[in-house]
């Protein structure tokens, strides 16, 4: 009886000792520090005021939103492919929300969390629409621009060698630098996530119409968020921040008619936005902080379509990034 004892004490304080970690801090602050890229186009871009904006900015904002009830407590801390989990690690940010791709070795020796996927991309190519390049076949002997340090090197080689195809790489630490050598004309052509590309067209390109990304991707990129290991209660809010985004799109709980919404007598829609279930405590925050995450900039759909979507410059299709009900992988767990 008393080693049951001994066992429920030491788990009870384990549990208390994960809950006071990054919530306990960012609470303390009053500002959650994000990790975020230096500038990848749809996904998080400083304005000329070094304002950022973007899909994972519109992440953090809600984040903010939901654990400080407001969603302007956040400052951006802009990262780099080589020092990204560096920052998580040493506890310079407190949430990576940076483009990075899950991976099995990133989920086992980094000593962090992967949190779920907000984004399902895939590693492309852009060239000259002159070039002639039809397929990557086509790209046999040719340089290709990559950036170090990320999962695009380590495929590009992996590809060309299940393939047959030798590739030239030119390795780059920052890609606005990788940007501006390939629209330069040193490289034949460019790799990296299909959606970064598109973006590195629209915002980089002298003239986008010159360039055209090639249909065909080498990889599966899953991105979403990381968070340190040992901190249950952060990475369960991290978690379950993206499930309300997704479950508000399912219930049709946009940022315009939340508060409407808020009266609505459906309990998926009352569990959501706090008016029943007392939810919201369970993760040591007030019971309303989907509802606030919610109005910082929309559900999943609305930040899709105004960062990268139809609504964007990038025009992406929501492909797999759409809910499960219209044949994309987006799915939320029930809100129960």
């Amino acid at each position: 009886m008393k080693r049951i004892v001994i066992a429920t004490g030491l788990l009870a304080a384990s549990c208390l000792t994960a809950q006071a970690g990054t919530l306990d801090t960012v609470k303390q602050r009053g500002m959650l520090v994000c990790g975020v890229s230096i500038g990848f186009a749809g996904f998080s871009t400083p304005d000329s005021q070094g304002n950022y904006k973007g899909l994972d900015v519109d992440y953090c904002r809600a984040l903010a939103a939901g654990v400080l009830g407001d969603p302007k407590k956040v400052r951006y801390v802009a990262l780099t492919a080589q020092n990204r989990f560096t920052a998580l690690q040493s506890g310079e940010i407190d949430v990576l929300y940076r483009n990075s791709t899950q991976t099995y070795l990133r989920g086992v020796t980094l000593g962090l969390r992967q949190g779920p996927v907000n984004f399902y991309d895939g590693q492309g190519f852009v060239v000259r629409a002159d070039a002639g390049v039809k397929n990557l076949k086509d790209l046999n002997g040719a340089t290709v621009c990559v950036a170090q340090g990320t999962t695009h090197e380590v495929t590009l080689g992996d590809y060309g060698r299940a393939n047959g195809i030798e590739w030239k790489p030119l390795v780059f630490d920052r890609t606005d630098t990788m940007y501006q050598t390939f629209f330069g004309g040193r490289c034949d052509a460019m790799t990296q996530d299909a959606s970064a590309l598109a973006g590195a067209v629209t915002t980089a390109a002298s003239n986008a119409a010159d360039y055209v990304v090639l249909p065909q991707t080498i990889s599966k990129e899953p991105l979403g968020p990381f968070t340190r290991n040992g901190d249950e209660a952060w990475t369960d809010i991290i978690a379950w921040l993206h499930y309300g985004l997704i479950e508000a799109e399912e219930l049709g709980v946009t940022a315009g008619n939340a508060d409407e919404m808020a009266k609505s007598s459906v309990p998926a829609i009352q569990r959501l936005v706090g008016t029943a279930g007392d939810l919201g405590s369970r993760l040591g925050l007030d019971n309303k902080w989907m509802l606030q995450a919610i109005k910082a900039g929309g559900n999943y759909g609305e930040i899709f379509e105004r960062n990268v979507g139809k609504a964007s410059p990038l025009k992406l299709d929501r492909g797999l990034n759409a809910t499960w009900s219209k044949g994309g992988l987006m799915y939320a767990l029930p809100f129960k």
